[in-house]
């Protein structure tokens, strides 16, 4: 049998999604991503306990935070491929189950090959997850209706962040450490459980939808040099190099650079994270009402996240010439909230000009690509730190070098994503037909 068009698959029905299954499968991607940013910013949030009780350098702590992204992007890679395979309930299981081992070296014993071993099993682990679970919720809500569990998913990475930074200061400063390592390990173990019994695909599957695995297939080649999923792959560059430095570098400034005790600069993370969540469930319904209004997803969606980055690259640049403290923080909140806003949109255009069967694929290839930053700022920002004449001079330079990179990449996907004009090349185009 031929391949079906573009034009016969659209009119297959997809089967009435369980609404209320939907929301708690919702809920558990959120919690999953409360998770999997606690365990990123554990060593951020205990670097300085870390580095003064192993003796470490700024670029050897810089090291040990660039390790997570060693085999990040590649195992989003494979895994992207995987999940046009594998069932998402057994992709996000085998990734917590393996978030609970990574956590385990460290408790045993803490040298610095044990925190590279544990971060580089922790980030191959995590390198798929934004991108599976968003995978996982896009087949339990159909296209027009993905804005805000978008945002709630994303939402989750920035509620990990503000539960995560005063919960594990409190342990590390009551307990050690070590402590917020042994409970973020059984949590991932416990979410997982709950995971294998109740998390099973939805009817928005590939498999279940009109572009089956017999259904309409493209040329990745051709997906991925569309000005679309390019621009998306630059918004989440720009996006992942602010946050890459948030999880390493931002408890460290502010306890060293702004003179903030531990529960302070706990607290100030938290308010920030906040901030990136107000933003997430303020932009999402205003991208919906856009779009219910007609306005096309290049200026609803895309111009959005592109401004985001440039934005908040801005004010990355600008923070450290500011001596007042609260204008300080106030950039430095726009600085690596902003960012939050990009996050969610850059996978909403690229699913638009990407088959369902191969949204898994496409979804890891831009994770994959757009995290790159993480592999790189972090140990960067550690040696500029050590080669300046002092640790100030060192972060201005980090923080000027990733506000240029922001701003390239916020300004190159304002003018690549433009969605309708790629799926009508792609021969995606829904629309009635002549």
């Amino acid at each position: 049998m031929a391949p079906r068009t573009a034009t016969q698959v659209r009119h297959i029905t997809t089967p009435a999604p369980d609404r209320r299954r939907a929301w708690l499968i919702m809920a558990m991607i959120v919690t999953f991503m409360v998770i999997n940013f606690a365990d990123k910013s554990v060593l951020g949030l205990a670097a300085v306990p870390i580095m003064e009780e192993l003796g470490l350098s700024n670029s050897t702590y810089g090291l040990i935070s660039s390790s997570f992204y060693f085999l990040f992007s590649i195992s989003g890679l494979l895994v992207g491929f995987l999940s046009t395979r594998i069932s998402s309930r057994v992709l996000l299981f085998g990734m917590t189950v393996l978030w609970a081992v990574a956590q385990l070296p460290v408790l045993v014993v803490a040298t610095v090959p044990t925190l590279m071993a544990g971060r580089i099993l922790l980030g191959a682990a995590e390198g798929p997850a934004a991108s599976m679970s968003m995978h996982a919720l896009y087949k339990w809500f159909p296209p027009e209706r993905r804005a805000l569990p978008s945002a709630l998913q994303i939402g989750g990475a920035a509620l990990g962040t503000l539960i995560a930074a005063p919960l594990v200061t409190w342990l590390i400063d009551g307990f050690g450490w070590r402590s917020a390592y042994a409970v973020l390990a059984a949590v991932s173990a416990a979410w997982a459980l709950v995971w294998w019994r109740v998390g099973h695909d939805g009817p928005y599957d590939h498999k279940h939808t009109a572009t089956g695995f017999d259904g309409l297939r493209l040329l990745y080649r051709r997906i991925l040099l569309t000005g679309t999923v390019l621009g998306s792959i630059a918004s989440a560059f720009g996006a992942a190099w602010a946050l890459s430095l948030s999880h390493a570098w931002l408890p460290a400034y502010l306890r060293t650079q702004m003179d903030m005790s531990a529960a302070a600069s706990a607290t100030a993370i938290s308010v920030m994270s906040g901030f990136g969540l107000v933003l997430l469930l303020t932009v999402s319904p205003f991208v919906d009402a856009l779009k219910s209004r007609g306005v096309s997803s290049r200026w609803s969606s895309g111009a959005v996240q592109s401004i985001a980055v440039c934005v908040a690259g801005c004010a990355m640049a600008a923070f450290p010439f500011v001596d007042a403290s609260g204008p300080r923080l106030v950039l430095i909140a726009l600085a690596f909230g902003g960012i939050a806003i990009a996050i969610p949109l850059h996978y909403m255009t690229t699913a638009e000009v990407v088959p369902p069967a191969q949204r898994g694929a496409v979804f890891g290839i831009v994770a994959g690509l757009g995290t790159l930053p993480g592999l790189v700022a972090p140990f960067l920002t550690g040696h500029l730190i050590d080669a300046a004449d002092t640790p100030a001079a060192g972060y201005t330079t980090a923080f000027l070098v990733a506000g240029a990179v922001m701003l390239t990449a916020g300004a190159f996907a304002l003018t690549a994503i433009r969605p309708e004009r790629d799926t009508r090349r792609l021969g995606l185009d829904t629309g009635p037909q002549p």
